[in-house]
């Protein structure tokens, strides 16, 4: 049974409130999990509140074997007990295809645009 660390949302329509529980990965997000380890209220004001856990069960639980999602590892790197590596995406900043099409005739266009006062 792979076990993974997660949220689980709580709380009222556009009110969000989360739980981070250990749960089998399998199970839905809102469904059944083993054991309760934290809150997460992104609506609290003060950002050092935000995020409460349990320290000495999330460190058995990562002994263990349980695997956090990237939310959760973002919190436990915050918190101190786990290392979490920046990630790097370089290509989600490559424009697509057809943005690239239309630099290219802008690019054209302005290149004839600069030849044809020249050439008079």
């Amino acid at each position: 049974m792979s076990l993974k660390l997660r949220l689980a949302r709580a709380g009222t329509k556009k009110r969000p409130y989360y739980h981070v529980v250990v749960a089998d990965a399998r199970s839905p997000r809102d469904g059944r999990f083993i054991e309760r380890i934290g809150t997460y209220d992104p609506k609290l004001v003060d950002k050092s509140a935000r995020v409460k856990l349990v320290t000495e069960r999330v460190q058995h639980w990562l002994s263990v074997g349980a695997q956090p999602t990237d939310r959760v590892a973002r919190f436990f790197d915050a918190a101190g007990l786990l290392k979490r590596e920046a990630r790097n995406n370089p290509e989600k900043a490559v424009p697509g295809k057809k943005a690239t099409e239309r630099a290219e005739a802008k690019a054209k266009a302005a290149a004839a645009a600069a030849e044809a006062p020249a050439a008079e």
